[in-house]
């Protein structure tokens, strides 16, 4: 990683003296502004000169300085704000001998506002013709040096504000962020959908299987963890007359950092009262053909070399994925019966792995002495997973590995519960929701007598409370925002949607040098 040199820093902290110097107040309080630069832009790229001059258009505008030249007594620069950059003229006979000063002591980065008229140079550059010169701050550091589009990932992602500054693509990345979730919302709402806050510190840690990350309350000397899922204190909600509630928030799991996983991400999560599994599939298919078509203009998407198709969802049973996508070279594919059979899953999961020892491919292992229903899961994972490029949902998994999914009447080792898939993802999580009371503290139970990492450490009566109360059947869902927001920026990392993703601490020699100076530090 490159750092400009200290003197740098007192180079520049040496102008602002200048500037302070001559009277002007090198951090003032405010700019007041007509247009942005984009806005301008927008409106004035296709009028010609001659109309320019014929209606003048006074403006005043603010941006920051990202190109710079002198020309003995005159000057141009490009401005740049929301997105756009517009050229300003500057002329010594203009601007006076003070103003024009300061003119000549700014640097690439600084922040300055103009006033003066539309026209256009000899170079048909539209541009502003400086009267008012404002000074509003300087970069004390410079921009990187090769800031126009930022390529080094560590800066990008630790420095986002300088990501934002040089490379137009992350921020349109961000504004379509910021217009996914709008867009969400408006779907909710617009469905009668009351959107709530939840508690992010939990006394019980729950509503879904990860590790959590614990902290302490002093004052009431207890122990918290930040929360892995809402999903619990939702469903309170609907036990208690909300029928149709979401959120949009943050979740904290203490687990690996990879393409796909940050510690802290942003869920919305929400549950419909008198609905099952299947209603909320049905309203998945609205909801991302509506979503990508808002957001990208088509249902169409294009991801890396693949071209997602948000109007068509593919469905497949967890048991059928398998058979599906069942390598070839690992011999005939065990069938949907084959898997439901006792120790089917374990038998097959048996045959893949003497064919990946052979092959060298990655095998399947498990912790403790899994069940059907986790070996089923296991399999689906290592390999079926990866071949879901196109929209899909996968339905119908097994009981052990869904412990808040209501049962298949007709084949209680199933539950009412789906995943959508799409550029080998997983984006959302949905299922008929378990409300009865006895057989659901039965499973949390199970959980904890299992032990580890991931499962709960103490039965939630409180939630089982509120189930006795009568929770009505009901379906819910909780869909990844960043992971949607991958799909539709078409970024394949998920550090490329978070502003500012975690990282490891930076190690004290790659950090800028910045002089303790500004509290007259001398040794």
């Amino acid at each position: 990683m490159q750092f400009e040199p200290l003197d740098q820093f007192q180079q520049r902290q040496k102008k602002l003296e200048e500037i302070r110097a001559l009277g002007y107040a090198v951090y003032p309080h405010e700019f007041r502004w007509t247009e942005t630069p984009a806005a301008l832009v927008e409106a004035f790229a296709e009028t010609p000169a001659a109309e320019l001059e014929a209606h003048r258009r006074e403006v005043r505008v603010a941006g920051r300085i990202v190109s710079y030249r002198l020309m003995g007594k005159a000057g141009f620069a490009h401005i740049q704000g929301a997105g756009k950059r517009i050229q300003v003229y500057v002329k010594l006979d203009v601007l006076g001998e003070r103003a024009f000063k300061l003119f000549q002591l700014l640097d690439l980065g600084d922040n300055v506002g103009v006033a003066g008229h539309l026209f256009r140079t000899k170079t048909n550059e539209l541009s502003v013709w400086v009267e008012e010169l404002t000074f509003l701050s300087k970069a004390l550091l410079p921009l990187p040096e090769k800031w126009h589009g930022l390529t080094d990932i560590e800066i990008r992602y630790r420095q986002r504000y300088l990501d934002l500054l040089a490379n137009e693509k992350s921020r349109q990345v961000f504004l379509t962020r910021a217009r996914i979730v709008q867009e969400m919302r408006r779907f909710f709402d617009g469905r009668g959908y009351v959107e709530v806050e939840t508690p992010m510190m939990h006394p019980i840690a729950g509503g879904a299987a990860a590790r959590p990350f614990i902290t302490h309350h002093n004052t009431m000397d207890i122990d918290l963890y930040l929360r892995i899922a809402p999903e619990l204190y939702l469903k309170r909600l609907v036990v208690g007359g909300i029928d149709r509630v979401y959120e949009i928030n943050r979740n904290f799991r203490n687990e690996g950092i990879s393409t796909q996983h940050n510690p802290e991400f942003t869920m919305l999560e929400f549950y419909e009262a008198y609905s099952n599994y299947r209603d909320l599939m049905e309203l998945n298919e609205q909801l991302f053909a509506l979503l990508a078509e808002k957001v990208t203009g088509s249902t169409t998407v294009r991801y890396g070399e693949h071209q997602l198709d948000f109007a068509k969802f593919q469905k497949l049973t967890m048991r059928e994925a398998i058979e599906k996508y069942w390598p070839a070279e690992a011999g005939a594919a065990p069938t949907p019966a084959e898997l439901a059979a006792p120790g089917g899953p374990r038998a097959a999961v048996e045959r893949y792995n003497q064919w990946a020892g052979r092959t060298g491919a990655a095998r399947i292992t498990a912790k403790g002495q899994p069940c059907d229903g986790e070996w089923t899961g296991l399999l689906f994972e290592e390999i079926a997973e990866k071949h879901l490029i196109q929209p899909a949902f996968i339905y119908d998994f097994p009981t052990e590995i869904s412990p808040l999914s209501k049962q298949k009447p007709e084949d209680p080792a199933l539950t009412e519960r789906f995943e959508i898939f799409a550029g080998g993802m997983e984006i959302a999580n949905g299922f008929s929701e378990l409300n009865d009371p006895a057989e659901q503290e039965r499973r949390f139970l199970e959980q904890i007598a299992q032990g580890g990492e991931e499962a709960p450490k103490q039965l939630d009566a409180d939630y089982i409370r509120a189930l006795c109360h009568g929770l009505p059947p009901a379906a819910g869902e909780g869909i990844g925002m960043d992971r949607v927001t991958m799909l539709l920026t078409d970024s394949h990392s998920i550090r490329d949607v978070i502003l500012f993703p975690l990282l490891r601490p930076e190690a004290p020699e790659a950090k800028t040098e910045t002089p303790g100076a500004f509290a007259g530090e001398k040794d």
